[in-house]
């Protein structure tokens, strides 16, 4: 697909697309439980959000989307992996990163005409607040780890391209030859 279909789609679906400075700032944490409305209602648009984006575009590797990238400066996010029920991460602060790492290619919501191939750790340990007010430490592995790390950091006001090691550059979606793969790690 053209670059200019892709990065329309996404801009049609409601992403904020890259040059918007919000997606270079740190979002603002929720205050819980005074916050709870609000946490649950960008949540609801978090999540509506992605059913657009996930009509227009088969996303084989999982799906995530943080709360800048629709326009809303909050700390929250969601995570769909394939084959497993999303992840709803509120205020979430990553704790520990495995040492060991590897690198894949990356695409984003908000310049998805573009694939990275981007280091990331392969275990995180992350703590994140749940709508009940609870706050929650998991550990993500593999494929998962990469899908929460791209989302916390866009909570940050970090894109992939920051991660990316120097003289390596994003390639066009046209020269990408994963879409539609799932990660691929040695087991």
């Amino acid at each position: 697909m053209p670059r200019e279909n892709l990065t329309d789609l996404m801009r049609a679906a409601g992403i904020v697309q890259e040059g918007d400075p919000m997606l270079l700032e740190a979002a603002r944490p929720f205050v819980f439980p005074a916050e709870v409305e609000e946490a649950s209602r960008v949540i609801r648009e978090l999540t509506a959000a992605a059913d657009r984006v996930a009509a227009v575009h088969d996303f084989t590797k999982g799906l995530g989307i943080a709360a800048p990238q629709i326009g809303e400066g909050r700390a929250a996010a969601i995570v769909r992996p394939p084959g497993r029920e999303p992840l709803v991460l509120l205020n979430p602060v990553v704790l520990e990163k495995s040492t060991e790492t590897d690198e894949q290619f990356e695409g984003c919501l908000s310049f998805f005409d573009v694939r990275g191939l981007v280091p990331r750790p392969l275990a995180l340990q992350v703590a994140y607040d749940t709508l009940e007010s609870v706050r929650c430490v998991s550990v993500f592995e593999r494929g998962l780890a990469r899908l929460v790390a791209h989302e916390v950091d866009h909570l940050g006001g970090t894109l992939y391209r920051a991660r990316m090691r120097p003289g390596v550059y994003p390639i066009s979606v046209m020269e990408y030859r994963g879409s539609g793969a799932a990660w691929n790690y040695d087991t």
